[in-house]
């Protein structure tokens, strides 16, 4: 790999980093604050409602000017909603806004793998990406997790920081220079030479092109498929985030910060899985993952048999493993039809668009699951078995698009 992608890499991990950091500063706070219970998967929702509601614009803002300056904006906005958190803003509003930045840096980060390096590659390239974010979410809980523990934080406090008089202050203030650590990597992100497309200010425009694009990936025989999967994937990501949470806490007796850490575990399963995929499976057979989707929503229904928490961290470590290995080849899968059909950041703008609806939709329902008083095994067997089914269900529809017209064809000149 050329020196620029790990520049890439670098810059995705911090930014990547300081987000799951924050998020456990956030739901610390919240408790602080003694809000609902409700509201703490409020901020996955409250973080990807702009995924959703400005899909038809940030793909087009992505492919308007070099990737690296995209992703340095974004970046920005994301260090704006820190910095309203850490001077009082309401955690879900403030998280909003570094949503707002997210939402624009994804169709930069992930588009710019696709003008960057050849599509044999691009397996490869998402191990790496998907492997690093997870990585980034193991360190980032676990750094959220310490920057909350009182033993630990309260000493630092104490050393009379300016402008920093709380813990919360001091691991918000930690957080904003992780992103500005991100900034810097940013200014070094090389230019791949791709020309750009001049940005519409129609807003009617961009909204009719947005929608030619959504339609033309889900008409797509292949694109369907891995938009499917990978649909469901983020949706069921980010819901289990909370349920590991809430199990960890009511099955093994663990507080906030020891559940964020367990939740780290998950993550390190996932890079397992990424990095596994990233050598076995080639783009040619990425389809023959689907059934591991399958078998991860059947393992997940396990959780309701575990109190022990060594037997929890491989259960964990499992189901990480199997997520990472089927979504990681399903995603290259969706770049490079994506990158075909309309161009990068139009793709990824199409991808975000329908995986943070799901998360919106999972998120929201498991909201008002736990707002009901519905206990926590029950709401695992509702997913674990949604996972399964939803997974079966993409599987069959696959199979019937190959007896309709082998959809494979279509990737018969990649040969690595």
């Amino acid at each position: 790999m050329p020196l620029g992608f790990y520049i890439i890499m670098a810059a995705q991990f911090f930014s990547a980093l300081a987000d799951n950091a924050l998020l456990i500063a956030a739901i610390a706070l919240l408790r602080d604050l003694q809000a609902p219970a409700e509201y703490e998967p409020l901020l996955k929702l409250f973080f990807t409602v702009s995924y959703v509601a400005l899909a038809a614009f940030v793909g087009a803002f992505a492919d308007s000017m070099p990737k690296w300056r995209v992703m340095l904006i974004s970046n920005t906005i994301k260090i704006g909603g820190c910095l309203m958190m850490f001077l009082g803003a309401h955690p879900l509003f403030a998280y909003a806004v570094v949503g707002l930045g997210a939402a624009a840096y994804s169709p930069a980060k992930y588009g710019i793998l696709t003008e960057y390096l050849p599509h044999r590659l691009l397996v490869v390239a998402n191990g790496w990406i998907e492997g690093l974010t997870v990585g980034a979410i193991i360190l980032g809980t676990m750094l959220g997790g310490a920057l909350i523990q009182p033993a630990w934080i309260d000493p630092l406090v104490a050393l009379g920081i300016p402008l920093v008089d709380t813990r919360f202050e001091f691991s918000v203030a930690v957080v904003g220079v992780i992103y500005l650590i991100a900034a810097a990597f940013n200014f070094y992100i090389p230019d791949t030479g791709v020309d750009h497309k001049v940005l519409k200010s129609n807003p009617i425009y961009l909204f009719h092109d947005f929608n030619h694009c959504l339609r033309l990936l889900w008409r797509d025989k292949l694109g369907q498929i891995s938009l499917a999967v990978t649909t469901l994937f983020w949706g069921a990501g980010a819901t289990l985030q909370f349920i590991v949470i809430k199990w960890a806490e009511h099955a093994l007796r663990l507080d906030l910060a020891e559940a964020s850490m367990l939740q780290g575990v998950v993550a390190v399963g996932v890079a397992v899985g990424a990095i596994l995929a990233a050598r076995v499976v080639t783009l040619r057979n990425s389809v023959r993952v689907i059934p591991i989707g399958i078998a991860m929503g059947v393992v997940v229904l396990l959780m309701t048999l575990v109190t022990n928490t060594a037997f929890a961290m491989v259960l964990m470590v499992l189901i990480g493993a199997l997520a990472g290995f089927f979504v990681v080849p399903m995603n290259a899968l969706l770049q490079h039809r994506g990158h075909i059909l309309m161009g990068a950041g139009h793709s990824i703008a199409v991808q975000n668009f329908n995986e943070n609806l799901s998360i919106l939709i999972m998120t929201g329902l498991y909201a008002l699951l736990i707002a009901s008083g519905l206990a926590v095994n029950v709401v695992i067997v509702a997913f674990g078995l949604f996972v399964a089914v939803t997974m079966f269900v993409i599987k069959r529809l696959h199979e019937a698009n190959q007896r309709e017209f082998d959809s494979l064809r279509l990737l018969e000149d990649i040969k690595h």
